[in-house]
């Protein structure tokens, strides 16, 4: 069978352009997830692990939607090559059917890995010149008017945090951190 996972890192991003560069391999299911491949701990991730059986071939455009690190990337493909299915990576354009493929893929997967630190540390640099030039606040305090209601909810477990935080379209962190003040708040009422 001929699967594909499609990742984007949020809500906000569109998976189109994976999914049209994966219609000339006929793909016969698609796992399509939106969240950030920090780990492997990712549901639909996880399905498609499950779901592949030997003979599958799972399509990707680039090894970047699968993994982040190149250890979750050697782990993902150990896992599949265990269970007897092929990788296919669309961007490097190779399978990981053949020891070449093999070779490349922890290669490629190295490279990957040191340009998002350097991504990541250019990042870091930029902002800290920005703090220091006085341009640079961070991102804007998220208020919810009515969170003492959305944490009664969540209190009596009408909702769960995740689909609280979903729902408000904030994230889960930042959520926790709106219940905290909110408590802080309250206590300091009372």
């Amino acid at each position: 069978m001929r699967i594909a996972y499609i990742r984007v890192s949020s809500l906000d991003q569109n998976e189109g352009r994976q999914i049209e560069l994966l219609k000339p391999y006929d793909i016969e299911k698609s796992f399509v997830e939106k969240v950030s491949a920090k780990n492997i701990n990712r549901p639909k991730l996880q399905e498609m692990l499950e779901f592949v059986r030997e003979g599958d071939i799972v399509y990707v455009v680039d090894f970047s939607r699968l993994a982040r690190s190149t250890k979750d990337l050697l782990d993902i493909t150990e896992y599949l090559d265990k269970k007897n299915v092929h990788l296919v990576s669309i961007k490097e354009n190779f399978d990981t059917s053949n020891t070449t493929g093999k070779l490349l893929l922890t290669m490629i997967a190295a490279i990957n890995e040191f340009e998002r630190a350097n991504i990541l540390e250019r990042q870091r640099e930029g902002i800290a010149l920005a703090k220091k030039a006085g341009k640079y606040k961070g991102s804007r305090p998220k208020s919810i008017n009515n969170i003492g209601e959305h944490y009664k909810r969540y209190m009596s477990r009408e909702v769960t945090k995740s689909k609280l935080a979903k729902e408000l379209k904030i994230s889960r962190p930042t959520l926790d951190k709106l219940f905290r003040e909110y408590l802080a708040s309250n206590d300091s009422l009372e």
